[in-house]
């Protein structure tokens, strides 16, 4: 028999970071946890964040959750990718989608054929060869056997949090309404000791999990972390999103439509859309910002329009003491590659694999923070690539994009990709392939090729690539319509 002492789990804040954070610990760690949750039913929260990434349905499925009541209780649709609207030049458009494209071999990576294959006049264009791209463009989707089409949601993220908060509060997780007064720290090592609730509790914990927002409540007004501004690479500082009534069926992907400061957001869930435009507040105003939004979308707005402020970045440390920060509380990456719910599931996965047995051990701490920078950063230059690697000069903004310094890793990326065709990937890094899509939709063409795409010949490299393009095309043709396909999902 285990008699071990429960850990005291506070969480500070609730919104998707703090309810997906309650949802694992109490449905994972049951047995060794006494979860609570206090959040204030007078405190909004951003809640904007609508489309996600295929990681998400590992973390559905970890919890053992049903794909459909979620999407039943989320409005959910099925996301295969972005399109991306004129982010090269102001009038083509090329798609990020989620699965791989082609066929690599033990040597090299099927961008390596197909390069040779555009060389000689014999490739379509590198998406054609993607089943999910192909499949998103046909507005087409279903479930194949061996999780043969990778994909994502479109989701009510307010939804999704109560969706998680029943979970939770069925696993036996405590939640209090109330606002927290004031943060209790402890002399001897500067930890946090409780938190003063304004309706008198005092909530004391062994670890605290800092969910509160860009404000960051614990992480930084309490422990005073620290932050890294990452503003000279992102210039985007602000967003103004509104909800709007459906015109036209869902698309299974979300579009990303650039503007000339920014870009705009379209993310179709079943019974709505939303909308929103990510923008530099040096060179557009909050009140242009909302005239062009409000001026680009389709159908009757549900809303007023809500601007957001933030700082690209992250937090010294993602873990400080005996607090851990998830969400916004931890940094913020703009919503572009719908990364944000990602890095909360991740840091939810590794304090479930690091989480303290007995007391906060030093050296895991340090190991979660290494881990926590190698990936944000890994998204950071992701993103960045999108606004530097352009033909784009009609603005002050995409000039300034284009020329600007990036960090090494990435400028490394570049150059090896440009002139050899070839992504080397750390281990546990989130993108792969999206590196050579979004690179080649950018125009970021490879100048050379691994010399194993010679040992083809001419004919036998036609053949390849036409039985790829083959079997892409007969899948896809074989799939239902998108919304059709919605409908045995309710």
């Amino acid at each position: 028999m285990n008699n071990k002492k429960k850990q005291r789990v506070v969480i500070a804040g609730g919104g998707t970071a703090g309810w997906m954070a309650a949802a694992a610990l109490s449905r994972l760690l049951h047995n060794r946890v006494d979860v609570t949750l206090i959040e204030s039913s007078d405190i909004g929260t951003v809640g904007v964040g609508e489309a996600t990434i295929p990681t998400l349905t590992f973390f559905h499925r970890l919890l053992k959750i049903d794909e459909k009541a979620f999407m039943a209780a989320t409005n959910a649709t099925f996301k295969l990718g972005i399109n991306f609207e004129n982010w090269k030049t102001t009038s083509d458009a090329y798609l990020h989608a989620f699965g791989a494209t082609g066929e690599d071999c033990w040597a090299a990576g099927f961008q390596h054929f197909w390069t040779r294959g555009r060389q000689l006049g014999l490739s379509d264009e590198f998406g054609a060869y993607c089943l999910e791209r192909v499949a998103a463009e046909q507005g087409k989707f279903a479930h194949l056997p061996q999780n043969g089409l990778n994909y994502a949601y479109h989701l009510d993220a307010s939804k999704y949090a109560m969706f998680l908060r029943n979970l939770a509060e069925q696993a036996g997780i405590r939640r209090i309404d109330a606002r927290i007064e004031q943060v209790a720290t402890r002399e001897d090592n500067g930890y946090i000791r409780h938190l003063q609730l304004d309706n008198g509790e005092k909530i004391e914990g062994d670890l605290f999990i800092d969910c509160t927002g860009f404000r960051g409540l614990l992480i930084e007004e309490t422990l005073h972390t620290g932050y890294e501004d990452w503003s000279h690479w992102l210039l985007c500082d602000s967003a103004v999103a509104v909800q709007t009534e459906s015109v036209s069926l869902p698309l299974p992907y979300t579009r990303s439509i650039a503007h000339k400061d920014g870009w705009q957001w379209r993310i179709p869930l079943q019974t709505r859309v939303g909308n929103g435009l990510v923008f530099c507040s040096k060179y557009l105003s909050e009140r242009d910002a909302i005239t062009r939004l409000t001026d680009n979308i389709e159908g009757a707005p549900l809303n007023s329009p809500r601007v957001i402020k933030f700082r690209p970045g992250r937090r010294t440390k993602q873990w400080n003491r005996n607090c851990v920060s998830l969400g916004l509380a931890s940094g913020f990456i703009e919503p572009l590659e719908s990364t944000s719910i990602h890095l909360i599931q991740q840091g939810i996965v590794r304090v479930l694999r690091m989480f303290p047995h007995d007391e906060i051990r030093p050296a895991i701490v340090d190991e979660f923070n290494r881990q926590c920078v190698d990936e944000i950063e890994h998204i950071r230059d992701f993103i960045i690539l999108h606004y530097h690697v352009t033909a784009r000069t009609d603005s002050a903004f995409w000039r300034h994009c284009r020329h600007m310094d990036v960090p090494e890793a990435l400028a490394q990326r570049l150059q090896i990709f440009r002139e050899s065709g070839q992504i080397h990937r750390k281990a546990n890094e989130l993108f792969d392939d999206s590196w050579q899509q979004v690179m080649i939709g950018q125009g970021l063409l490879p100048e050379g090729y691994h010399p194993i795409a010679d040992t083809m010949s001419e004919q036998e490299l036609k053949e390849f690539l036409s039985h790829i393009k083959g079997n892409v095309d007969r899948t896809v043709s074989q799939l239902p319509p998108h919304h059709v396909y919605l409908k045995t999902r309710a």
